[in-house]
């Protein structure tokens, strides 16, 4: 199992960031990313904790952990300039939290994350086909969620996938450890979001392209 999109008490989850990784090494995770909310106020601070903890964790544990952050609620004008600025401080995985049925999220925000650097679209359930259609151009990856509420949106955006084949992965958005899932679990919820069963291994083939950018060997 890897998962591109979790959180930790660094921003609205409850676990310290060693014992997310820890917990999702004992669910049978190979690889993670912590990727906590950001905007002005902590982009620093917390990519900067996250890519500490990160240096140490992946010479002393069997789970490999990426350092990213999370944009969150930052103005659509912002996003392109405020992702490459996360990306000097270290920031491996940066996701966007795309526009969603349950969050207040300014419409826009998909297509300005989409025009940016950034590696995944996360829960976009207000995915229109002109973005999807831009989301396979550049490769961008849109995520299907496992997470209550945000996955609202995951047959618009399998729907969609099955049109446009950008790149898609399946992440938590983890911010509790009842969050976390097992391989097993997340195939019930490709299956579930429209997915075809033979397809699911491309979903799980994305992640893990995703993650050995940084970890070859995964």
């Amino acid at each position: 199992m890897i998962d591109l999109h979790t959180h930790s008490l660094l921003s609205d989850g409850v676990l310290l960031p060693s014992e997310l990784a820890r917990r999702a090494e004992e669910k049978g995770y190979i690889a993670m990313a912590i990727t906590d909310h950001v905007d002005e106020s902590n982009f620093d601070s917390v990519i900067a904790s996250v890519s500490r903890f990160c240096n140490a964790t992946n010479v002393s544990m069997k789970i490999k952990v990426i350092p990213g952050c999370e944009i969150t609620h930052v103005p659509p004008q912002y996003i392109k300039t405020f992702a490459r600025e996360c990306r000097k401080l270290g920031a491996k995985i940066i996701v966007v939290h795309g526009e969603t049925p349950v969050e207040p999220v300014k419409k826009g925000t998909n297509l300005a994350a989409l025009e940016s650097d950034i590696d995944i679209l996360a829960h976009p359930g207000i995915l229109t086909e002109q973005e999807a259609h831009l989301a396979a151009m550049k490769k961008i990856a849109i995520e299907i969620t496992t997470r209550a509420g945000h996955s609202l949106g995951n047959g618009n955006v399998a729907k969609l996938w099955e049109k446009h084949r950008f790149p898609a992965v399946l992440n938590t958005d983890a911010h509790t450890p009842d969050n976390l899932i097992t391989k097993e679990f997340a195939e019930m919820v490709l299956l579930c979001a429209g997915i075809p069963e033979k397809d699911i291994s491309t979903i799980f083939s994305t992640s893990a392209s995703i993650a050995r950018r940084f970890f070859p060997e995964l």
